[in-house]
């Protein structure tokens, strides 16, 4: 959701074996470099059911939630609050195919070779080195919530 100067995206990591799912973008910051299909939470839709969209959308891939791997946040420009949730996700089916328009190439890398790759994104580096700690067992769980808020989907993600 890219609310005015309050920004909520949603990222999904999908790992396949030993490899992970990545693209190139074909515009912004990170035209060039090896990043994870991610977006803006759009309305109606919890920030997990954003990341299995974006991941969809930006590749062809179906996966699942696993786990959240972490959350993003930083101050653009000291003005622009820019939030990303970021999940671990199992890979379902599909070959990586890149959107048209939005991104210049998707497929699956081994994880390894990412880590050290000079065209990788930073937060790729910093990431993707946790993703065997995705066997934990932190899971999205769907809770009944006092009715008084009105949510039509509430989720919690936790270790059990």
């Amino acid at each position: 959701m890219r609310e005015g100067k309050v920004w909520l995206g949603a990222c999904g990591i999908v790992i396949r074996g030993d490899e992970a799912l990545v693209v190139k973008k074909a515009y912004s910051g990170l035209k060039g470099q090896w990043s994870f299909p991610a977006g803006f939470v759009q309305e109606g839709e919890t920030v997990d059911e954003a990341a299995v969209r974006e991941v969809l959308e930006e590749t062809g891939i179906e996966a699942v939630v696993r786990q959240v791997a972490g959350i993003r946040s930083g101050v653009i420009r000291e003005s622009i609050s820019d939030n990303m949730v970021v999940f671990w996700m199992d890979y379902v089916s599909g070959e990586p195919r890149p959107q048209e328009g939005e991104i210049a190439e998707a497929r699956f890398l081994p994880i390894q070779e990412l880590i050290h790759d000079p065209l990788s994104s930073t937060y790729l580096k910093i990431i993707l080195p946790g993703y065997k700690r995705r066997e934990e067992g932190m899971e999205g769980q769907s809770y009944e919530i006092d009715p008084v808020f009105r949510y039509t989907s509430y989720k919690i993600f936790k270790h059990e």
